[in-house]
This record gives C-alpha cells, structure tokens and sequence, in this order.
C-alpha cells in the first residue's frame, strides 16, 4: 500500500511519522517525569502528615484529647482531604480514626476505601520504621487516595495515612488533554507545511515530467529549465538534458540517413534507368530489322555493349560504397602510397596528354589496400578531368604532416561554390544537375575516395574558391614501425 503512494505522499508520511514518533516520547517523558515529581511530593506530604498523627494519637492515649501545634496540619483547599487510622500491629482491627481537612462549603469528599488488612511484606525502610506506600480508591469510586502505612513502635500499632489524588489526577488530566491538543496541532502544522516543501521541492520534477510529454509528442527541441545544480534535481536536469541533446542529435542523425537513403535510392533508380533504356532502345532496333542491315546491328551492338559497361562501372560503384559503408576489413599492408600515386599519374597523363600534372612527391608508407588506394588516386584525378578544361593545369602533391600523409590534388578550373564544396562528397551529387548530358560520371567519384579514406582511418576535405580552382585533401595515418619493418 505504502509503495501504491505518490513520492510527495510517501515524503509527507514519513516526516508526519518521525514527528509523531518524537511528539509521542516528548509527551510521555514529560508526563512520567510530572507525575513522578508529584507522587514524591505527595509522599513528602504524608511523611509530615503522618508524624502529626503520631503526636495527636499519642496524646489521646495519655488522655489529652487536644488537637493543637503537634497535631497534623491543617489540608489546605488544593491539597483536599488527610485521613489517618491507627490499626493493631498485624494491620487489621481500626484502633482509631482521624481526618483533617477544610472544605468550607464544598460537601465533604468520600474516605478511602482501605484493605481491612495491610500487610507491610514488600515496604520500603524509611529510617527505623517499615513503611509501604499504595493507591486505592474512595468509597464512592470517583477519586483516589495515596496511602502511607507504616509501623510505629510509640503507637504499639501501624499508623495508615491516605491523601486525596484529585488534585494530582487533575493536574494529569489537564496536562495529557494539553499534550494530547497540541500533539495534534504541531503534527497539523508539520503536515501543512512539509505538504507545501514537498510540493514546493518537486515542481521541477514535474516540470520534467510537463517536458518529456512534450518530447514524447515529438518536440525533440525541448529542454528542462536547471534549477541551482548543486541540488539533486538541478544535477537530474542537467543530466536529462545531455540526454535530450544526444538523442535529439541521434534522431536528427537518423532522418538526415533515411533522407539520404532515400535521395541514394532515387539516384541510383535514375542512373540505372538511363542505360537499362539505353539497352531497351538497341535491342526493340534490333527486333525491327536491324539483324538484317550491318550497320544498325553494329550500332545496337556497340550501343549494348557500351550501356552494359556503364552499369556495371556504376553497379561496381555502388557495391564497393556498400562494403565501405558495413564496415568490412581490408588486407591491409605497409605499401610505399607514394609509387600508388606515380601510377595513377602516369595513368592520367596517358589519357589526357595535353594536361600539364605538376608533381612533388615524398617518401610515405601507408599501411592499406593497394587496389582501393590506386582507385581513390585515380578518382580524384578523374574528377578534375571531367569538371576542368583540358588546359587547366593540376598539381598533385604528397607530404607527411603531423605524422599522416596529406595528399593534395589541384586544379586549375573554375572551382566551386559554397554549395558546392558542402555537397560535394554527397553521392550522386553532381554540380551540373542535368542527368542526360553525355559527358561526366555518376557522382559516385569523390564520395569512393571520402569513404575509402575514412576506411584506412583517414579523412577527406575540399578547399575551392569560385574562379581560382580547387583542392581535394586526403589525409592517411602513417603505417606503425612494426608493420613497416615486417
């Protein structure tokens, strides 16, 4: 049941508990310690009582009847009534009985209704003298009496003095009534206020939790306002909100992915349609009599041939960013990237010749695949083939810098826009957005060399300026001693 409660419930109850718990002892310790103190005084009392009956019962044996300064003393408004017995020595048979007291118009109370025998086994010693002391009620059964019997050997008899408790039980009953009332109000007063803390304690809790409705209604934008960090729920709050943000940024993360799913879907769909079409067109030539005349079927053919090729090359592609994107391990080897570089540019000049390629390469050992290497190389040396004018000249240049290897290839051409170079390793990303033009790749080129880097461990970058060309950086770390020793 205790569980079934809110946490503002079970915090209120637990403080409304442990104060009750203390009130609780607070009352009893001082209502023990009051009547203790008032029974000792009422002792006291019957002590001094009972050595003025002593005088008094001593004198009417000698046969002087006279109550005077020896007798007991008078029992005062608030002390109410004193009476005294003196009994044979074995408790039993009343010798004498006497009372003082002065009730002026008030009826006289009702005498203690005392044992017809007492017996002293089980008394305290109180100087020479056995005396016991006990509570018995009065005759009426409305008040009670605090009784005092003692054996007295100037008596020759046990001396039986019982005072009125209705002031002492009056007194106890007003203090348990007080007690009792202001209990009940300081636990009120507790509960009121440790109601308001508590509530006033955990609204950020419930800000909280106003803010993850929020959230959960999709406004991942949506944060806790921190109270003061230094208590729990400042430090929860802050706690939540670096949660927020990564997830906020996991979820952004995720649809930018399925946007550029989907846009690599579509692209890939359109870059496959326009060969397959192409194919479709030779093969219906075909089927209209093109068998028949050499020329159309050595078109068709080389048309087949040609758009077959192209797919393949794109599907190739598409492949290997696929392998990239799983994560699936290379053979890599320490290699010498600087004679991987000679290659693809010795390639290049052979298919442009008319293109000045400026070269300054250093000594680097990269460990890694050769073939994936070579094909970023050839990319990025492809692209400026495609996208420059023949006469722009390009630089390539192999350096080590902070322990990687930097490759940087420049052209001369008109460079990029800011589009341009945040876009550029997108796939399929193309500058000129026409699809049916015959010259130009897939746009799979840079975004091959920016995957293959990040497979070795490494990253790519662009720097362009519209009219002063561009430069594509790759950067590799270096092959460990190890390896470059094995």
């Amino acid at each position: 049941m205790f569980r079934r409660l809110s946490l503002r419930g079970r915090l209120v109850i637990g403080v409304v508990g442990l104060a009750l718990i203390g009130l609780v002892t607070a009352d009893i310790v001082t209502y023990s310690s009051l009547r203790s103190f008032l029974f000792d005084r009422t002792d006291k009392t019957l002590a001094s009582d009972a050595h003025g009956f002593i005088h008094q019962f001593t004198r009417e044996r000698a046969g002087d009847g006279a109550y005077g300064r020896a007798g007991p003393r008078p029992a005062g408004p608030g002390d109410g009534a004193v009476f005294a017995q003196l009994r044979a020595s074995d408790g039993g048979q009343v010798l004498q009985s006497r009372s003082a007291r002065t009730f002026g118009d008030e009826p006289p109370p009702s005498p203690p209704a005392l044992p017809e025998t007492i017996h002293l086994r089980g008394g305290t010693t109180e100087g020479p003298d056995r005396v016991t002391y006990f509570i018995v009620g009065d005759r009426s059964g409305g008040d009670r009496y605090r009784v005092r019997a003692s054996i007295e050997p100037n008596l020759t008899g046990m001396l039986v003095v019982a005072l009125s408790l209705h002031d002492v039980d009056a007194t106890l009953d007003r203090l348990l009534l007080i007690e009792i009332l202001v209990t009940a109000l300081v636990l009120a007063a507790i509960a009121f206020l440790g109601l308001w803390v508590v509530r006033l304690g955990l609204r950020p809790l419930e800000q909280i939790e106003q803010t993850a409705t929020e959230i959960a209604a999709g406004d991942l934008s949506r944060r806790i306002d921190e109270p003061d960090k230094r208590t729990e729920v400042g430090r929860l709050a802050r706690a939540l909100n670096t949660m927020l943000g990564q997830i906020e940024a996991a979820f952004r993360a995720r649809e930018a992915s399925e946007r550029r799913l989907r846009r690599f879907v579509a692209d890939a769909s359109h870059e496959l349609r326009t060969p397959l079409s192409a194919v479709r067109a030779y093969a219906e030539l075909f089927g209209r009599g093109a068998a028949s005349r050499p020329d159309d079927l050595a078109r068709s053919m080389a048309g087949i041939t040609r758009e077959t090729e192209r797919m393949s090359l794109l599907v190739e592609d598409l492949l290997l960013l696929a392998r990239l994107d799983e994560g699936r391990p290379f053979d890599r080897t320490p290699l010498a990237f600087d004679e991987v570089v000679t290659e693809a540019v010795e390639t290049a000049r052979t298919l442009e010749p008319g293109r000045a390629i400026e070269t300054e390469l250093s000594s680097v050992i990269v460990s890694g695949d050769r073939g994936r290497l070579r094909q970023m190389v050839d990319n990025l040396l492809t692209n400026i083939r495609e996208h420059t004018p023949a006469a722009a000249p390009a630089r390539v240049e192999l350096r080590t810098v902070d322990g990687h290897a930097e490759l940087a290839v420049s052209d001369g051409g008109p460079g990029m826009t800011a589009e341009d170079r945040d876009r550029v390793f997108e796939r399929f990303y193309r500058a000129d957005e026409s699809r049916t033009r015959a010259s130009g790749g897939t746009g799979l080129g840079l975004s091959i060399v920016a995957a293959v880097a990040e497979a070795h461990g490494g990253s790519a970058s662009v720097c362009s300026t519209r009219g002063e060309g561009t430069t594509i950086s790759v950067e590799l770390p270096l092959a460990n001693r190890s390896a470059t020793a094995d």
